[in-house]
């Protein structure tokens, strides 16, 4: 206790600006870019009947140790062999999220020994993991009793059913790229989000989701549209990113007021703006500020890195393309300016590259374009010729 009280207090905020610049310095730091990761999630399923409601006490058993708090309140949580934590989302589904990795081999190799640890304790235990980003079976269940999920249901349960089914019968590829120096994340940010309509139509796989929005390229990404826009909506553009984005985050509403009771789900409606004038009895610390940050959603989250998280979980072995992708295309100035150009003409598509993919014909032709610029980038990522040849030929396969 006494150790407790020694720790200096959370930050607290006079006015908006304050928490506008938290804001932009947590999520846009600047440095050479050096650093990528992957975060990748599945649905688990019982191998005997994927349309079954996932038995949360067999899937506890199956990760064992390496299970986290939120499933199994008293346990260690511990990673997997390769230093990787596992963690579990409301519905049950499993995710890895790697260390930043320098080298794009070492990363590949680490996490498809992951992979084949956790598809091996699933399968003794009937389980299996989903190959697709939504879950086209099974209506939303959430598994996780938890009060951050309880207050998110009640908050986007006022919105429709795509809340839930996004927390619940989601998963994704997430890909981290650094945001690179000052003078070049315009252009990086501006990249990224231009590429996401192409990305979503190249490797869309979820034509359903829970029964809802049966015919789709990707249900996933219509669940996450529809789920909260204000959170969720991509990202602002523009000449100053950081100060957009932080100007967003302090006007959205908050969701979630965590307290010593189970019930976080905020008295009355107010945007952390309003909390920081006091619109709620305690005032926001900076540890507020950062949990209410986490319950943004938009296809590129700044995290003091780009979290790009508009890909669908791929078919086993199929999130090493995307992901060799992205940081090929991200591996030079020069080659951020292509994609600047490849893609201008499917910029702002998202909902149609979700409905159609690659039949939009504009879509199309950016996704042709992107697709020879980053082959022709893939040397500099440092993977090996086949390793090259291999992903070359996959993504042209996608065309």
């Amino acid at each position: 206790m006494t150790a407790l009280r020694n720790q200096p207090a959370p930050a607290r905020f006079a006015d908006r600006a304050e928490a506008e610049a938290y804001v932009a310095s947590v999520c846009f730091k600047h440095g050479p870019p050096r650093l990528f990761g992957v975060e990748l999630e599945w649905t688990v399923h019982h191998a005997e009947d994927p349309a079954e409601i996932l038995d949360r006490h067999r899937l506890a058993t199956a990760l064992g140790e390496h299970a986290p708090p939120t499933l199994v309140p008293d346990s260690p949580q511990r990673p997997l062999p390769s230093g990787t934590p596992l963690t579990v989302e409301p519905g049950g589904q499993v995710e890895i999220s790697t260390s930043p990795c320098t080298s794009l081999p070492d990363l590949f190799r680490t996490v498809s020994q992951d992979i084949s640890q956790l598809t091996a304790m699933l399968a003794e235990h009937g389980l299996v993991l989903g190959d697709k980003g939504a879950d086209p079976h099974r209506r939303p269940t959430r598994l996780l009793q938890v009060p951050r999920y309880a207050a998110m249901e009640h908050a986007f349960g006022a919105l429709g059913d795509d809340g839930i089914s996004m927390m619940c019968n989601t998963a994704g590829l997430q890909v981290c790229l650094d945001l690179g120096e000052a003078k070049h994340l315009q252009d990086r940010w501006a990249a990224v989000h231009q590429l996401g309509p192409v990305m979503i139509a190249l490797f869309a796989n979820s034509p359903s989701i829970g029964g809802m929005h049966q015919g789709w390229e990707s249900a996933r990404m219509r669940s996450l549209y529809g789920c909260d826009p204000v959170r969720t909506r991509p990202s602002a553009v523009c000449a100053d990113p950081a100060q957009a984005y932080a100007r967003r985050v302090v006007d959205t509403p908050v969701i979630v007021v965590r307290g010593p009771s189970s019930n976080w789900i905020p008295e009355r409606r107010f945007t952390f703006a309003e909390w920081v004038d006091g619109a709620h009895d305690r005032a926001p610390t900076s540890d507020d500020l950062d949990y209410h940050m986490s319950l943004m959603f938009p296809p590129v989250r700044p995290r003091g890195y780009m979290e790009v998280r508009y890909l669908d979980t791929p078919a086993p072995g199929g999130w090493i393309a995307p992901s060799a992708l992205l940081v090929a295309l991200f591996s030079d100035p020069s080659v951020v300016d292509g994609v600047l150009a490849a893609t201008e003409r499917a910029a702002g598509r998202w909902l149609v590259a979700a409905r159609h993919g690659l039949a939009d014909e504009r879509i199309a032709r950016a996704a042709k374009d992107v697709v020879a610029l980053g082959i022709e980038a893939l040397p500099r990522t440092g993977l090996s010729h086949d390793q090259i040849s291999t992903i070359s030929r996959e993504l042209e396969g996608k065309l």
